[in-house]
């Protein structure tokens, strides 16, 4: 496989090389005099993941694809999304996500882009 996801029942949607993660971990932190605190971890899956992703001047066609396919889902049905895995040289990893927003620039003629933030999430 590579990093991106299925849409439209088989095709593959790779991102452009310019993707980026943003990882955010949540702790309860108890302050108390002099600056003294104390943190600890909230939660089992406590590091929130997002994705900024884009798809550069693309066909209209492919870009219409996957905006179907977004706007399907609507924030709410999680898919898979293939990342690098940097624990392993080269291969990827399945994780799932949804898509929270997205936004479309009409370039020139019939090719468009498309940037998106996926928010991975740790449901069945």
């Amino acid at each position: 496989m590579a990093i991106g996801f299925i849409y439209n029942g088989a095709d593959y949607a790779t991102p452009d090389k310019s993707m980026s993660r943003k990882s955010t971990p949540s702790v309860q932190v108890a302050k108390f005099g002099d600056g003294y605190e104390q943190r600890v971890i909230n939660g089992i899956n406590n590091i929130a993941e997002e994705y900024s992703i884009s798809f550069r001047q693309r066909e209209k066609a492919f870009i219409d694809d996957v905006i179907t396919f977004l706007d399907d889902k609507a924030g709410v049905t999680n898919f898979i999304f293939r990342i690098p895995d940097t624990n392993s040289s080269g291969n990827e990893k399945a994780i799932k996500v949804v898509c929270d927003n997205y936004s479309t620039v009409y370039e020139y003629g019939d090719y468009y882009s498309l940037t998106a933030t996926l928010r991975r999430v740790f449901e069945a």
